[in-house]
């Protein structure tokens, strides 16, 4: 077995603009985003490992929210999540695997999770 750490960041959430529909477009929705990013760790993790070991938890967030381009819209909330796994990607070489989980806030009631999860793996 290989060993792996997932560093997660959950219920992130932030408005994009995104939707088909005529009452969607031209504003912004409230999406509720979690990721999780699969690393291949180091060996050990002492006490005073320093946060190059791992990754920043912050990047997580902001690939969900600064990283997100503000005057583009999104037919998809699977265009959003793949945007959020490409900027992961590209922020750092370490990361197999992304997961990004996308719930959508104005059509969700009673506790529903309308939405997505879509699951990338780093290809080449």
């Amino acid at each position: 077995m290989i060993d792996t750490l997932l560093l997660e960041v959950a219920n992130i959430e932030t408005d994009v603009l995104t939707g088909i529909y005529s009452e969607e477009t031209g504003r912004p929705q409230p999406l509720r985003i979690s990721i999780s990013v699969e690393l291949m760790p180091q060996p050990h993790f002492s006490p005073d490992c320093p946060l190059s070991a791992s990754k920043n938890y912050m990047d997580l967030k902001f690939a969900a929210t600064d990283g997100l381009p503000k005057d583009v819209h999104f037919m998809l909330i699977e265009s959003v999540g793949d945007h959020i796994c490409e900027t992961l990607f590209l922020q750092d070489a370490r990361i197999n695997r992304v997961t990004v989980k996308i719930v959508k806030l104005a059509i969700s009631e009673n506790g529903e999770e309308i939405g997505m999860t879509l699951s990338r793996q780093r290809r080449g």
